[in-house]
């Protein structure tokens, strides 16, 4: 059973929210073209990011919790993370977009503006912990790009998604950073974290998701067929 720790894990993300996606007040299922493709275009280049990084020993897997089968150097379960993780965070988002309607609003650019700034300062500051700083300068110059180009209406729903996500965030997060086990089924290299920890979790990790998320959802409101240029243009 102990070997099964991780891939029970990433089931028991998307279980609920894969059998509430067919609830008629939702209807998730019905975007899964969108979904599908917002899984693929983003998760593709974080599962290159992970390969490299694993490579590099700035985080690597216990084989105790794994079921041993692995694509490149990467466990399966971490490659059903990129899928069981987004899906599970954009039926969240999904049912803010159902249930909270949202105007537009200048205070949610200038919080997207300043949290760049924050962000892109930090990431210099911690140049040489390679973790810290692609996570931070990446979600900064991305956020940007999205919030200057697109002008979405929709960061606000993402945003409250995301605090509504912190608690099961930390659950699972802290389970595979060693939260409640002998050791963590995610190890991470010291010298590349700023060293800072919730529970288990390495706060890179917050923003990390933050990242994996904000380019699913963008890509998810891309994809559906609802969605016009003016839902992300005011």
């Amino acid at each position: 059973m102990k070997s099964y720790i991780y891939l029970l894990v990433n089931l028991g993300t998307i279980l609920i929210p894969f059998a509430f996606s067919f609830h008629p007040k939702l209807n998730f299922y019905k975007k899964r073209k969108a979904i599908l493709l917002s899984i693929l275009i983003v998760g593709t280049p974080f599962i290159c990011w992970d390969i490299y990084y694993t490579k590099m020993g700035i985080w690597g897997f216990n084989p105790d919790y794994l079921t041993g089968i692995y694509f490149f150097n990467l466990p399966i379960e971490e490659i059903l993370f990129f899928i069981c993780i987004p899906f599970a965070c954009m039926f969240t988002y999904n049912c803010f977009k159902q249930f909270w309607p949202i105007q537009p609003s200048k205070s949610i650019q200038w919080i997207s503006y300043k949290m760049c700034v924050s962000l892109f300062v930090v990431g210099f500051i911690f140049l040489s912990e390679i973790y810290t700083f692609a996570t931070f300068i990446s979600l900064s110059i991305i956020l940007f790009f999205i919030q200057i180009k697109y002008n979405p209406i929709w960061l606000a729903r993402l945003y409250t998604s995301l605090i509504v996500l912190i608690i099961p965030f930390l659950i699972v997060n802290g389970i595979l950073t060693g939260t409640g086990l002998e050791n963590p089924i995610v190890w991470y290299n010291e010298n590349e974290i700023m060293g800072f920890r919730i529970l288990t979790v390495p706060l890179e990790d917050f923003f990390y998701g933050f990242l994996l998320i904000l380019l699913n959802v963008f890509f998810l409101e891309l994809f559906d067929k609802k969605v016009t240029l003016t839902y992300f243009i005011k």
